[in-house]
């Protein structure tokens, strides 16, 4: 929809499903740190990609030729943006508060400008290296400081090494996946790393009886936080283009860590405001004047 088309209603609607997206990819955290204490990073995430995989199929079926003789770097791309990722936010929130994940997702952004001034030559600028700074410092911040006593160094790094396979993948599929249907590209990639992963899944299936509340996390966390919510995110994008959608970037954050402080009374620390406000802020920092490139994303 262009500019002169839009009215204020079709804006408070774009900006009521954008507030959606942020509170269901910050729920997201919320799922995991409920569920993966249970299943363990690699069940958990092997049942997200299959239902995710499941709502999307209608979509890869439509675009199975486009599709086709792209395999090998769909299998590639699926790791990438969802098998590694996914279990590094399932392994830390199983050791650490949601918020944690939640706020180093944040640096996906960062990482995606980093990738793509290292890999691909594109120019970072003064601007964009102070936003990449502070990132990093916001990084250190949230290693190093215990939150609320918990020593929560190896669950941020774990998230944020989740963030950078983001960012990396993000300008994968800009160079290599370009004109492909984007909601049939996450449809494919989750499909492809459901087959990568489930061999792992099946070796760490855990032996207890899961309680009814960790299978309802886990299926919301594929159907709704990864199905519905990668739909959504491609909705948007066609309606408010991708310099509104990145908007999201400062309410996943937001959501995830309320949440956590919501239904499992997790602490809002210190620390977890330091970093944030020094992620965030580089972010803020890091997006150019010109809209830059949205980063295809699942998390």
């Amino acid at each position: 929809m262009s500019d002169s088309t839009r009215t204020p209603a079709h804006e408070l609607k774009a900006m009521a499903e954008l507030t959606l997206l942020g509170a269901i990819w910050g729920g997201s955290f919320l799922l995991m740190r409920v569920a993966a204490p249970e299943f363990g990073p690699f069940a958990l995430v092997e049942i997200r990609l299959v239902f995710g995989a499941l709502v999307l199929l209608p979509f890869v079926y439509r675009a199975r030729r486009r599709l086709a003789g792209r395999w090998h770097m769909l299998f590639a791309i699926g790791m990438i943006n969802s098998a590694v990722p996914f279990t590094l936010f399932a392994w830390a929130t199983a050791i650490a508060p949601a918020g944690i994940s939640a706020i180093a997702n944040s640096v996906t952004a960062l990482f995606a400008v980093l990738f793509a001034g290292m890999m691909f030559g594109e120019r970072i600028g003064i601007r964009r290296g102070f936003g990449l700074a502070s990132g990093i410092i916001g990084v250190v911040v949230m290693i190093g400081m215990p939150m609320a006593g918990v020593p929560v160094g190896w669950a941020a790094l774990a998230a944020t090494t989740a963030a950078a396979c983001y960012g990396l993948a993000g300008n994968l599929v800009k160079r290599y996946l370009a004109g492909l249907p984007p909601v049939a590209l996450g449809g494919a990639t989750l499909s492809c790393s459901a087959v990568v992963l489930s061999p792992m899944a099946v070796w760490h299936w855990p032996e207890q009886t899961l309680s009814a509340a960790v299978w309802a996390s886990a299926v919301t966390l594929g159907v709704l936080c990864t199905g519905v919510a990668y739909a959504l995110l491609f909705r948007l994008l066609e309606k408010i283009g991708p310099s509104g959608t990145a908007t999201v970037t400062y309410l996943v954050p937001l959501f995830g860590v309320a949440w956590a402080w919501l239904v499992l009374a997790e602490p809002i620390t210190s620390g977890m405001l330091i970093a944030g406000a020094l992620i965030l802020g580089g972010v803020a920092l890091s997006q150019s004047r010109r809209p830059p490139p949205v980063i295809t994303r699942q998390a």
